[in-house]
């Protein structure tokens, strides 16, 4: 079948699935729409200040906003944020204490977590340099919580419970909100002082309800995936309970400062934008991943999650099968990418990653996945994996020339 016919059909059997993501979008708006008004936002709020960044009415108002529309308590939305990894970090310090310990109950962290919690590195102050304990309940065979085992693997030393929603670079359903409703369920039950704190990277927007909306007690994320809107230009948040959120500030800033420092210069505005386009850039992404898993699934290659299965993030995996192959995609993903097109994705080391990574990123915000755009470790089964995406035309664009590649090699 010719590519364009296969692009052609895929559209057309995705209709009444982009028609429900529209719908969707359309709740996820709404939220964001009544967080505004109620929170009475205007101009004045699109201003900053200088210096140690005291009374910052924007960022104090933003903040609310984002608290609201996240169904948290509190939340603390920073520039001062390099990545949703070190807003995770931040979260870990500020509860954890030595002695205690902490459970991933979703299997093995993404990569960028390993060296925080101490499984790579030496000596670098990692979680276990303070000597925080790490424990992890390994994925069933068939990639899934193994409930079993989580129903009695809290005990009066587990603090924090780590929630990761998005299946990273593991080949692995991401969790749907109703997973992570029933994960809160079974930890509070057997002891209700530990705190479920989830990573919600990718996650923002993909359901009407977030974790701390179905009793997760912090969560953190990045504003150059979801909910920057594609054209936040850094930063990340930390939403939930306003005691814990005060706590990973501290570590942001400092005992004492917290959540009441931190200039924003001038991004106030973007900040503010990027939440209200959230939700549509984040249905044009969900639109997209349909589009590449229906293709590929097409043409023979295993993808995850299905074509017609509900999203639970932005994430689609393609399982390529060769180095070869993935560098193909990636080729064909960056060449038709708004910048940088003319460069020529190569296989490098990263900071924070184990295995040399692949990465198709010709967006506007370094980085933003968000925006449309593929990577994948340089590791058996060689998957690509593509998120993000400002509208699905675009990816379809991209898409076709990733076929043709794919074919020739």
């Amino acid at each position: 079948m010719k590519t364009n016919h296969l692009l052609w059909s895929a559209e057309k059997a995705l209709i009444p699935i982009f028609s429900g993501i529209d719908a969707q979008v359309k709740q996820n708006l709404k939220k964001v729409l009544s967080a505004l008004r109620d929170c009475r936002v205007g101009v004045q709020h699109f201003q900053s200040v200088s210096g140690y960044g005291h009374d910052d009415l924007g960022r104090e108002t933003l903040d609310l906003v984002f608290a609201q529309v996240m169904q948290a308590e509190a939340a603390a939305v920073r520039v001062q944020f390099v990545s949703g990894t070190h807003a995770i970090a931040c979260a870990l310090y500020g509860i954890l204490r030595p002695g205690d310990e902490m459970l991933a109950v979703a299997g093995a962290p993404y990569d960028t977590l390993e060296e925080v919690i101490g499984l790579r590195g030496n000596n670098q102050g990692s979680l276990k340099d303070f000597k925080i304990d790490y424990r992890q309940l390994d994925l069933t065979n068939e990639g899934t919580i193994d409930w079993s085992a989580l129903s009695n693997a809290v005990t009066r030393k587990t603090r924090l419970v780590l929630i990761q929603r998005s299946c990273g670079y593991s080949w692995r359903q991401s969790l749907s909100i109703e997973d992570i409703a029933r994960i809160v369920e079974s930890v509070k039950r057997q002891n209700p002082n530990t705190v479920c704190f989830v990573d919600n990277c990718y996650g923002e927007f993909v359901s009407d309800r977030e974790p701390t909306g179905v009793g997760a007690d912090l969560m953190a994320g990045s504003l150059i995936k979801n909910p920057g809107g594609t054209i936040v230009t850094a930063g990340g948040y930390i939403a939930g309970s306003a005691e814990l959120v005060e706590q990973a500030a501290c570590r942001l800033t400092a005992p004492g400062i917290g959540s009441s420092g931190g200039a924003t210069f001038n991004q106030n505005r973007l900040m503010f934008q990027g939440l209200f386009l959230a939700p549509q850039m984040v249905g044009e992404a969900i639109k997209g991943s349909h589009l590449i898993a229906y293709v590929f699934e097409q043409l023979g290659y295993p993808v995850n999650p299905l074509p017609l299965e509900p999203r639970r993030d932005i994430i689609q995996a393609v399982q390529l099968g060769s180095p070869e192959k993935l560098l193909a995609f990636c080729r064909a993903i960056q060449q038709h990418s708004p910048v940088d097109s003319y460069l020529e994705p190569v296989p490098a080391e990263m900071p924070g990653y184990a295995s040399q990574l692949v990465m198709a990123g010709g967006t506007f915000i370094d980085g933003s996945t968000s925006e449309f755009s593929a990577d994948g470790p340089l590791r058996e089964p060689y998957i690509a994996f593509c998120q993000g995406g400002t509208h699905w035309t675009h990816i379809a664009i991209a898409l076709e020339a990733a076929v043709a590649a794919i074919v020739k090699e």
